[in-house]
């Protein structure tokens, strides 16, 4: 019998060796969030009557694409069938799948001793699949195997086991069958992480240790702080100690969520929970710092998380130049939502002030744009996005370009540009035309396996500047939908690339170039003009739409100038009074020609940034 919330310990009073905390990792879509919606009407926490469909995914983002973004931690008291008469808590976290928020997963990692590994039994095990088991092993958790949706007319559960047993390393039958639909298996799951996954190891009686793991801003009580006990214990209204930045602060709320927010007066060793300190400034709580008393604190902190490195560049500006000082607060509250946003401010000839904003990928780009739009209500131009360059001159100085106007004019010796191990998982059918696209993209084979008789997996060394505009999307159709993909970084390469500029009249407009392959900046040159020369409306003279390279052009268009009738009141008369008039015209378009600017109407810059070739905003989902 399922325990109710009333029943369960006071948070900090209880028994470390009642307590499990794990998480759940898996594909994208592959049931995750739904699994945790019956975990939470099982334990009890969330009435019948409250309950709805991806009930810990908070955001309107999440719930509309039916993703989750945001790892969730919520408390869950379970009495095992084994042993009716003890009441576990269960402090589960429910992570993304998709490969963008990996940052979140190995976070949700770092704060848990076991993992339940989720495996679609329709689908079998994909890319992302493979990338999160190898961070749950990389932190020794127990990794409890399960097979999702063996409800789906097209489940192969038989199959799937064996392939998921081979790779965790167990007995195909050790493998547990639910279907989170419908709730089938769910009750023997979580005995099954009572029965195997340990307590959490802590000192009782040490000096109290927290780790922060997550952490989001509430505009009525400030920073909300999420932390897991390591040692010792944290109480209500103690003083306690920041140990990466040295600050003091009064904790005027802790407790626990179950799901939403109970206040405690406590929490122990291996608890899970939130502390309330009415802190504003978001930099204060920052994820991977150590939490103390103030009084007789801890001195040693506790390790933290490796800082994501931001793969993707793409700058962000205000439509209105007014909204600059709102687009820096909304960036600052979200950086604490999400730790592994990065950003600097930076200015475009073209496009005012503005912020040169650091991603993990299209969609998480995609992501941040859309909750800066929703959220704080600004409207908002994101340029192409790039990765960043290391460029080394003749004489020996480096440069680092995160944005195409940095790049350096004069003798270049070598440009680097960072490369990706990729790894695809699709059916064997589909090896040729998914080879075929990596050689396109400058890809190097490094090796495949079959993972079984029709499932292979290959792996290729990829520069990321060609994964992050469509490759998805290209390995998507090539695949009728089959293939999944995941990367991570694996260092940098020479290549021979070069920088793009586009003129209007003879003035480079910033906001347009673009850094590419040799062998492709001719074809991006000439669609780009081409674009131009539709979207800018025409002046009173000639405009030349180049695309060059230094001071080559490679690519050019010509808008041609509104002409006026200036012989419409002649009607007759003698050739040289028409020629007269027209020689007049002449001169005076050849003097505007010399003093005349062109405008480039902001409707330009959003089609050309904003088309679906340059960003990724139907791209991106994978």
């Amino acid at each position: 019998m399922p325990a109710t919330p009333n029943n369960v310990p006071e948070p900090s009073r209880t028994d470390p060796a009642l307590i499990r905390n794990f998480c759940i990792i898996a594909h994208i879509d592959h049931g995750k969030s739904t699994l945790a919606d019956r975990m939470l009407q099982l334990t009890g926490v969330v009435e019948q009557r409250q309950m709805r469909a991806q009930y810990l995914d908070r955001m309107d983002i999440e719930r509309e694409r039916g993703i989750t973004i945001k790892s969730q931690a919520v408390r869950l008291p379970w009495a095992p069938t084994h042993d009716p008469g003890s009441t576990h808590i269960l402090n589960m976290i429910d992570t993304p799948g998709h490969v963008d928020f990996t940052y979140e997963v190995s976070r949700s990692l770092a704060a848990c001793e076991g993992t339940v590994l989720l495996v679609d039994a329709a689908q079998g095990i994909e890319a992302q699949t493979l990338a999160n088991l190898y961070l749950a092993m990389e932190n020794d958790l127990t990794i409890i195997p399960v097979l999702n949706k063996i409800d789906l007319p097209a489940a192969q559960p038989e199959k799937f086991a064996e392939e998921l047993a081979n790779l965790v390393g167990c007995d195909p039958s050790d493998v547990l069958k639910v279907s989170a639909k419908t709730g089938l298996g769910v009750e023997a799951l979580l005995d099954k992480v009572v029965a195997e996954i340990p307590g959490p190891v802590g000192v009782k009686d040490a000096p109290a240790r927290a780790m922060i793991f997550d952490s989001v801003y509430d505009s009525y009580r400030g920073v909300v702080t999420y932390v897991r006990v390591i040692d010792g214990r944290l109480g209500k209204r103690e003083r306690i100690r920041m140990m990466s930045t040295g600050a003091t602060h009064e904790l005027l709320e802790i407790g626990t969520n179950s799901p939403e927010m109970l206040a405690a007066d406590g929490l122990g060793v291996g608890e899970v929970g939130y502390l309330i300190t009415g802190v504003k400034d978001v930099r204060q709580s920052k994820v991977g710092d150590t939490v103390t008393s103030q009084h007789k604190g801890a001195t040693e902190p506790l390790g933290g998380y490796k800082d994501p490195k931001p793969m993707v560049f793409s700058g962000l500006y205000p439509l209105d130049g007014s909204d600059y000082p709102e687009l820096r607060e909304a960036l600052d509250k979200l950086q604490l939502n999400d730790a592994a946003l990065v950003y600097e401010p930076e200015t475009s000839a073209a496009l005012g002030f503005g912020f040169r904003v650091g991603f993990l990928g299209l969609l998480h780009l995609d992501v941040i744009r859309e909750r800066l739009e929703r959220e704080f209500g600004l409207d908002l131009i994101a340029t192409a996005p790039n990765v960043v360059y290391r460029v080394v001159m003749e004489d020996g100085v480096e440069h680092v370009v995160t944005n195409p106007s940095e790049f350096p004019e004069g003798k270049i010796n070598e440009v680097y540009e960072p490369v990706v191990r990729a790894t695809i998982l699709a059916p064997t059918e589909f090896i040729g035309s998914i080879m075929e696209l990596c050689q396109t993209r400058r890809g190097t084979l490094l090796g495949m396996d079959y993972l079984s008789e029709d499932r292979v997996e290959i792996r290729y060394t990829l520069p990321l500047a060609e994964i992050v505009f469509d490759f998805f999307d290209q390995l998507k159709s090539k695949t009728r939908g089959y293939a999944s993909l995941d990367y991570e970084p694996t260092g940098e390469q020479t290549s021979s690339l070069v920088k793009v500029d586009i003129l209007l009249h003879g003035d480079k407009v910033d906001a347009f170039s673009a850094i590419t392959h040799k062998d492709q900046a001719y074809a991006y040159g000439v669609r780009l003009v081409a674009k131009l020369r539709e979207l800018i409306p025409r002046q009173a003279f000639e405009v030349p739409v180049q695309a060059a390279i230094g001071s080559r052009v490679i690519a050019r268009e010509t808008i041609r100038a509104i002409r006026k009738d200036v012989l419409a009141k002649c009607y007759g008369g003698d050739i040289s009074r028409k020629r007269k008039l027209l020689e007049k015209q002449k001169e005076g378009k050849k003097r505007m020609k010399m003093v005349g600017s062109v405008e480039v109407p902001q409707e330009a810059f959003i089609a050309v940034l904003s088309s679906d070739d340059s960003t990724g905003s139907g791209k991106a989902k994978k």
